[in-house]
């Protein structure tokens, strides 16, 4: 029988591997000698299809022992993968019982160490299924860390999504005696440095702060056993492809690679030929497919209306917990002041805003003392909060990718959420491209009752007025602003003739010489 590299026969491989990809763990057939190096494998669409053509192989019963069938189950809590006990204890401490489908079909392959390329979408339980393998393989083979090196990497793209994901694997290694540390810009080098000088056996980073460390020498890729890219879609989209290019030759040409994201589009698959060799394919939902507990809805306005249409919304007090979605930072802002004239308490997070000011609106809403978060789609893979009840897009985003991410937000655990959109006329082919990528049609919403475009926004009851509140602004001016915030067109009619949009209208409002309210002023 032919042999391969690692002495393992190859028939016997080729069942190994079709095993795992019909979702039955290695533990489940130790008479199989199964081999880490990297071989063919099945997929299969459905638990179902993977048992029937499973029993239909008659072949595999000439090849595979038959007290290894015996033995065989399916996967149906984390007991199955026969984790180490550090890792189960930590799992029945935080809750975990049954596995989540990405993480059925994704953890068996990388702890066989096959390459792999995940699609599921935000919500799914993806940093789950890339940190146990990790953990129980590093755990396992009892190599200690070198100085200024790290054993495995997780890139992220944005800081919030690198903090989550160092959050989740304390979590799960907390009994484990493994050096995790995160690093990420926005704060000082130097601790950082310092913290890296006797290595780390997991690093968290986002690509720009790893490159600073490793220019300044104080960390080398040369010893990395393991690398996760997570959220590859929004690498490119956040324009990463440079720093990652920079990062493939510095990477040892023996090690696992792992994929993770909640859409694929084409041009990724360049990226992944570049890091991945024979890679595993798991995808447990379509691509760009939008999460199923996932109500959602769109509302027709001018874009005049939307300040008033979101005070009019957040009137109702089902809305516990929303996180409302803009184009641009300075739209961000511009929202969380006129809410905060309206005396609805919000924050907002997106690129401009240093880290404590992002650590502490994160943490603000996490903990139920804001109750809207405002945030742009870079900040958007890295809010995972659980009990966001509505997510609102007060501007459609004009890469379709992006909804998906954004509404994924909610729903989040097992939960239910809503997501609605206001969309003016400008961004009708916005909302095409999105019907079209997602393959469904997004339901239109009737507007609030008694909503009127041209009336001031309203006011929430005194008992819950917003410890936010401009000191300059006084109610009138609030209405005055609240009225016009968001009109996107005076914005860049604004920029254009250099002034704002507010001194534009006076200089032409009066008859005179001077412009108009000069004397007032």
């Amino acid at each position: 029988m032919r042999k391969s590299e690692d002495g393992a026969c190859v028939k016997q491989r080729d069942c190994a591997h079709i095993l795992v990809g019909a979702g039955f763990p290695l533990q489940s057939f130790p008479l199989l000698d199964f081999p880490h190096s990297r071989g063919s494998s099945f997929g299969f669409r459905s638990s179902c299809e993977r048992r029937d053509r499973l029993l239909s192989f008659k072949v595999f019963r000439n090849r595979v022992p038959a007290a290894a069938f015996q033995k065989v189950h399916p996967l149906t809590s984390f007991s199955d993968f026969s984790l180490l006990a550090p890792l189960q204890k930590a799992l029945a401490a935080e809750g975990y019982t049954k596995p989540t489908p990405i993480q059925t079909q994704a953890i068996p392959h990388a702890l066989a160490g096959r390459d792999l390329l995940g699609i599921a979408q935000t919500g799914t339980g993806k940093t789950a299924a890339f940190a146990l393998p990790i953990l129980h393989t590093l755990g396992k083979s009892g190599v200690t860390r070198k100085p200024r090196s790290c054993r495995a990497l997780i890139l992220s793209p944005t800081r919030e999504l690198a903090s989550q994901i160092a959050e989740s694997f304390r979590a799960y290694g907390k009994f484990m005696h493994l050096s995790i540390d995160v690093v990420f810009g926005g704060v000082p080098v130097g601790k950082q440095i310092k913290r890296l000088s006797t290595g780390a056996d997991i690093l968290v980073a986002t690509p720009g702060r790893l490159l600073d460390l490793i220019d300044q020498k104080a960390l080398t890729l040369k010893d990395l056993e393991i690398l996760v890219l997570d959220e590859a879609d929004q690498m490119l989209d956040l324009g990463f492809i440079v720093p990652l290019k920079r990062i493939i030759p510095m990477l040892p040409k023996k090690r696992q690679s792992l994929f993770f994201s909640a859409t694929m589009p084409k041009t990724i698959s360049g990226l992944a030929d570049q890091f991945l060799t024979d890679p595993i394919k798991v995808s447990v939902t379509p691509v760009a497919t939008t999460a199923e507990r996932v109500t959602q809805g769109v509302m027709f306005v001018p874009v005049s209306a939307k300040q008033n249409l979101l005070h009019a919304v957040l009137l109702d007090p089902a809305i516990e917990r929303v996180l409302v979605f803009t184009r641009t930072k300075h739209g961000a802002d511009k929202v969380v002041k006129h809410l905060g004239n309206a005396r609805v308490e919000a924050m907002a997070i997106h690129g401009n805003k240093s880290q404590a000011q992002r650590e502490k609106a994160l943490l603000a809403f996490r903990e139920g003392k804001c109750r809207v978060l405002v945030a742009t789609d870079i900040a958007a893979r890295g809010i995972d909060v659980d009990g966001v009840t509505h997510v609102i897009n007060f501007e459609l985003p004009n890469v379709a990718e992006a909804y998906v991410h954004r509404i994924g937000r909610t729903a989040r655990a097992g939960a239910t959420g809503i997501a609605m959109s206001f969309c003016s006329n400008e961004e009708r082919p916005y909302l095409r491209d999105i019907e079209k990528l997602t393959r469904l049609p997004v339901p239109v919403l009737a507007l609030p009752e008694g909503f009127v475009m041209s009336a001031p926004p309203p006011r929430l009851p005194p008992g819950e007025a917003t410890r936010y509140e401009d000191p300059r602004s006084n109610g009138n001016r609030g209405h005055h602003q609240a009225g016009r915030g968001g009109e996107r067109q005076g914005e860049r009619q604004g920029e254009r003739t250099g002034q704002p949009q507010r001194n534009r209208r006076r200089r032409f409002s009066g008859g005179s010489g001077r412009p108009a309210g000069q004397n007032a002023a």
